[in-house]
């Protein structure tokens, strides 16, 4: 066990996103119940049998079918509807969704149970990073609530997850190795710093956080973390690291109950989409030289100072994550989109202004510390 953390974990792959991920926990459920109906019925016709290809030819794929579905249903295993599993996931940057958390309909789930809870629910400080960014811009993010696999990004080698707490047979123990606290001590404890008080465990978390938003560590470690995950380096003054580091997690963790950034609003009524019984077009534009996002043909905010954009995650800013997350876009799966495409931007524009408001200030807040550490002198060993 030398390293910090014992056990860390990929996010949660489900091989199926339109149909176990939704805004709205009742059309989740709704699309669950139609999935687990056209399963059971096939497990009735199939199941237990040869799957010959005049079996699979002949299997429901109004719904979406992997290996796991079909392993289960040669061994005649039906599935039910359990409420409980919904659960609110990490979809992307700020952005949760309501997920259903199966063993059954999620095709991996890593060791994610283990670190949040068997069922998945339990709020666990987190850290996420790039597994292997293959050339995307890194970055990490603090979270308290279970990621999906491509939570940091897609198509970035999977998000591997470092929580705070683990649990075994239920119960919440350690996640931070004694390695690691003796590691800290005995490095902290020389004749040579004058940080000479206990460090903890939840600093060393802290301090890990603070560390991977380093700008001069990213710069100097680039090509290594883009590659593997990070190896932590032994700053000075490790007590304003770990400061910066809880700084940081609050507001990550924290950014729905922040408080808002006061952005002007402004509203001009779309009378041709009116007359016409229609919602205002979606637009949800990041203009960043004018400081404005445009909602939709009706709505405006400005206001956003230059430094909100420059708060990145990978190769766009916390800004335009939010923006992409909640556009009308078309389900891939045909029949969630046939069926069950029920989520139009009118219905969450209110929580989508206020949504943007709050990530404007942890955007401002973030730049601000960042832009602390480069003024702090001194070489990590």
């Amino acid at each position: 066990q030398k390293a910090i953390f014992k056990l860390f974990s990929l996010g949660v792959v489900t091989a199926r996103d339109d149909w176990v991920y939704d805004h709205n926990n009742k059309h989740l459920l709704a699309k669950i119940e139609a999935l687990v109906r056209a399963y059971n019925a096939d497990v009735d016709k199939y199941g237990g049998r040869a799957q010959t290809k005049e079996v699979l030819d002949s299997l429901d794929y109004s719904i979406k079918w992997t290996r796991a579905l079909k392993r289960d249903l040669g061994n005649k295993r039906r599935y039910s509807l359990d409420k409980n599993r919904v659960i609110q996931a990490n979809y992307r940057p700020f952005t949760k969704k309501w997920m259903y958390y199966s063993s059954n309909l999620n095709e991996m789930q890593n060791l994610t149970g283990r670190l949040f809870g068997t069922d998945g629910d339990r709020r666990t400080p987190s850290i996420a990073v790039m597994g292997d960014s293959s050339g995307k811009p890194y970055f990490c993010l603090a979270i308290d609530r279970i990621p999906d696999y491509n939570f940091v990004s897609p198509a970035s080698g999977g998000t591997q997850t470092f929580s705070r707490f683990c649990y075994s047979n239920g119960e919440e123990v350690e996640n931070i190795t004694d390695w690691a606290v003796a590691k800290f001590a005995s490095y902290y404890r020389k004749g040579r710093r004058s940080e000479t008080r206990q460090i903890t465990r939840e600093e060393i978390f802290c301090y890990v956080y603070g560390v991977l938003h380093c700008p001069m560590y990213r710069e100097k470690y680039g090509v290594n973390i883009r590659r593997e995950l990070p190896r932590i380096p032994l700053y000075p003054n490790f007590w304003r690291w770990a400061g910066w580091g809880k700084a940081l997690m609050e507001l990550h963790i924290g950014y729905e109950s922040v408080a808002p950034f006061k952005l002007s609003r402004t509203d001009t009524l779309d009378e041709r989409a009116r007359d016409a019984g229609l919602s205002p077009r979606v637009m949800l534009r990041a203009e960043k030289s004018g400081g404005r996002i445009v909602l939709d043909s009706e709505t405006t905010l400005s206001g956003i100072p230059r430094e909100a954009w420059a708060y990145e995650l990978g190769n766009r800013s916390a800004l335009e994550w939010v923006l992409d997350q909640h556009k009308e876009k078309v389900p891939k799966d045909p029949t969630v989109q046939a069926k069950f495409n029920y989520y139009r931007f009118a219905d969450y524009k209110e929580i989508v202004v206020d949504l943007l408001a709050r990530v404007t200030t942890v955007s401002v807040e973030t730049v601000r510390i960042v832009s602390e550490m480069r003024s702090v002198p001194g070489s990590a060993e």
